[in-house]
């Protein structure tokens, strides 16, 4: 079962890092992403190392700066050489890195980044049992949580092009959420 997530990034591609740890948040699920700014009496290789080693599956965010950090190669090479379970998200126009060549990406563009962020998830409903939607209001600003629609529901709201309705149990206003993230929708 998978219920936390290392996401290797480089530092340029923190916005996107972000994007993802929140989409994976949404749905119940720890992300290693601000690991860099914990613990500081602990050496930043050491920070790595433990967060590797506790997650149940790494995603490597290749962008076209990704892939020739020497940073993110090298946490792909440690999550590699422990048999941690490594989900590539590769950017259109960059080559993945040798030691992961063999693994089947997620591609995206930056303009449907949403879409990658959509299939992340489903990869993680078929890896793992997630029940769990968090939803951070943004009429009332509450946080809170509410069963994840079936696949079949969501899967129709992404075909359709449509949202997903639900309400704010603290406020009581309709929310839309996107059915690739769960955003909500302004």
């Amino acid at each position: 079962m998978i219920t936390k997530v290392y996401i290797a990034h480089s530092e340029e591609d923190e916005p996107l890092a972000r994007e993802l740890a929140e989409a994976l948040w949404r749905v119940g699920l720890e992300s290693f992403v601000a690991i860099y700014r914990r613990a500081r009496g602990v050496a930043p290789g050491e920070r790595v190392r433990f967060a590797i080693r506790h997650c149940d599956c790494v995603i490597a965010l290749l962008t076209l700066d990704g892939v020739v950090s020497p940073r993110v190669n090298q946490e792909i090479g440690f999550a590699a050489g422990i048999d941690q379970l490594v989900i590539p998200l590769l950017e259109t126009g960059a080559e993945m890195p040798a030691l992961i060549r063999h693994l089947k990406p997620i591609p995206f563009s930056r303009e449907a980044y949403s879409d990658a962020l959509g299939e992340v998830i489903l990869n993680m409903r078929d890896l793992t049992a997630l029940e769990w939607l968090k939803i951070k209001c943004p009429l009332c600003g509450e946080e809170m949580t509410q069963y994840l629609p079936p696949s079949e529901v969501v899967e129709r709201a992404v075909l359709a092009g449509t949202g997903l309705d639900t309400i704010c149990t603290y406020c009581e206003n309709a929310l839309t959420l996107d059915p690739r993230t769960f955003k909500p929708i302004p």
